[in-house]
C-alpha cells in the first residue's frame, strides 16, 4: 500500500482543468497532503464545484482559458510543478467542433509548457488518453506497442506526448500518462462515460442497454487515478522522467459492466442487448507503473457503481438525465464554447 507524501521539492502545483471531473478530487486531495495549489478552469460547470476547498488558504482559482496567454501567466506565477488535465475530453465532445478542440488540446499545449519552463518549474505531468493506442484486438496493450490514434481526439493527445518530449530538458521532468475511462463519483459529475452512463439509466430508468456486449473497455475509479496523480509528484525525478504509464483497473466487458450494474441497482432493472458496429476491444496493462513505482489501482469498478447510486439516493445529482452540467456535449453547445 502506498503512503501518499508532499514532494518536499515541490510546492505549489497548478492543475488545468483543477474544476473538472477528475480535477475535482484530485485538488482536496493535494490541498490535504501540504501543497498549494492553483487551478486555472474555464468554470463551465459550476463555480461551486471546489466549495468545500476553498476555505483553504493554499488554493488559488484562476477562472480563465488556457488558450489565453496573460490567463496562463496569471495562474503560473510561483508554480513548481503543472498537472496538466485542461482538454475538450472524449470524441464526440470534440467533434462537435474540431477547431474548438484543436485550438484547446494541441495548440495551446506548447506554449503551456513553454510558461511552465519560464517560470522554473521543475515536472510537468501530461494527462494523455489509452485511446492513442488505436484498435489492438487480442493483444495486451503495453506502454511500448505503436500508437495508431483513430480520431483527432485521440491523434492531438498522441501528438502532445510527442511534444512534450521534446520539451524535456535538465530541470525539467516531464512524465505522461495514459488513463483508461475514469468513472465513480466526483463533486463535478460526468454521466457521459460508459460505468456512469449505464449506472445512471439503470438506476433511474430502470433499462441497461447494451451496444455488442463482447468489446473489453478499461476503466479506473476516480480515487485510483487521482492517486496515481499524487504518485507522479512525489516520485523521484529519475524514476519518471521521460517515462509513460497506462493507468488503469481491470479489463471488464461492456456486458460485465452492464451486469454490475445490474446487480447493484437490483434486478428490476433490465438489461436491453443492442447490435454495434463498433466492436473495438481494448486490453490495456497497467503493469509498468506498478512494477516500476508500486501503483496498483485498489478501488473495483463496482465499488464506483456503488458510489454513484449513493450519489442519486442522496439527492446530490439532482435531474442526473436531463441537466447539461453532467454531459460534457450538452453544456458545450448550450454556453456556445468557442
Amino acid at each position: 500500500m502506498i503512503r501518499y507524501t508532499k514532494n518536499p521539492d515541490l510546492n505549489r502545483v497548478l492543475v488545468t482543468g483543477g474544476a473538472g471531473y477528475v480535477g475535482a478530487v484530485l485538488v482536496p486531495k493535494l490541498l490535504a497532503l501540504g501543497y498549494q495549489v492553483t487551478v486555472l478552469d474555464l468554470y463551465l460547470y459550476g463555480d461551486d464545484v471546489l466549495k468545500e476547498a476553498r476555505g483553504n488558504p493554499g488554493l488559488r482559482e484562476v477562472k480563465g482559458d488556457i488558450r489565453d496567454e496573460g490567463v496562463v501567466k496569471l495562474a503560473m506565477e510561483g508554480c513548481d510543478a503543472v498537472i496538466h488535465l485542461a482538454c475538450i475530453s472524449n470524441d464526440p465532445s470534440f467533434e462537435l467542433n474540431p477547431d474548438l478542440g484543436r485550438s484547446i488540446n494541441l495548440d495551446a499545449f506548447v506554449p503551456l509548457v513553454r510558461a511552465a519552463k519560464a517560470v522554473g518549474a521543475k515536472r510537468f505531468i501530461y494527462a494523455s488518453s489509452s485511446s492513442v493506442y488505436g484498435i489492438k484486438d487480442g493483444v495486451e496493450v503495453t506502454e511500448d506497442l505503436s500508437l495508431e490514434p483513430l480520431t483527432d481526439y485521440s491523434k492531438f493527445k498522441a501528438e502532445c506526448e510527442a511534444l512534450l518530449e521534446q520539451e524535456r530538458a535538465p530541470g525539467f521532468t516531464t512524465v505522461t500518462i495514459r488513463p483508461a475511462t475514469v468513472c465513480g463519483y466526483s463533486p463535478r459529475q460526468r454521466l457521459d462515460v460508459v460505468v456512469n452512463i449505464l449506472t445512471n439509466l439503470g438506476y433511474h430508468k430502470g433499462e441497461i442497454s447494451v451496444f455488442g456486449g463482447s468489446q473489453l473497455r478499461p476503466n479506473i475509479h476516480i480515487e485510483d487515478m487521482t492517486d496515481a496523480y499524487l504518485l507522479l509528484l512525489q516520485a523521484p525525478d529519475k524514476d519518471v522522467d521521460g517515462k509513460v504509464y497506462n493507468a488503469g483497473y481491470e479489463n471488464h466487458s461492456v456486458m460485465q459492466l452492464a451486469e454490475m450494474v445490474q446487480r447493484n441497482v437490483g434486478e428490476g432493472a433490465k438489461l436491453q442487448v443492442k447490435p454495434t458496429n463498433d466492436l473495438r476491444s481494448y486490453h490495456v496493462s497497467s503493469r509498468k507503473i506498478k512494477d516500476e513505482l508500486g501503483f496498483e489501482a485498489t478501488h473495483s469498478i463496482e465499488e464506483a457503481v456503488v458510489d454513484l447510486i449513493k450519489a442519486f439516493k442522496e439527492g446530490k445529482l439532482p435531474d442526473s438525465l436531463d441537466d447539461p452540467r453532467y454531459f460534457n456535449i450538452k453544456m458545450m453547445q448550450k454556453v456556445n464554447l468557442q
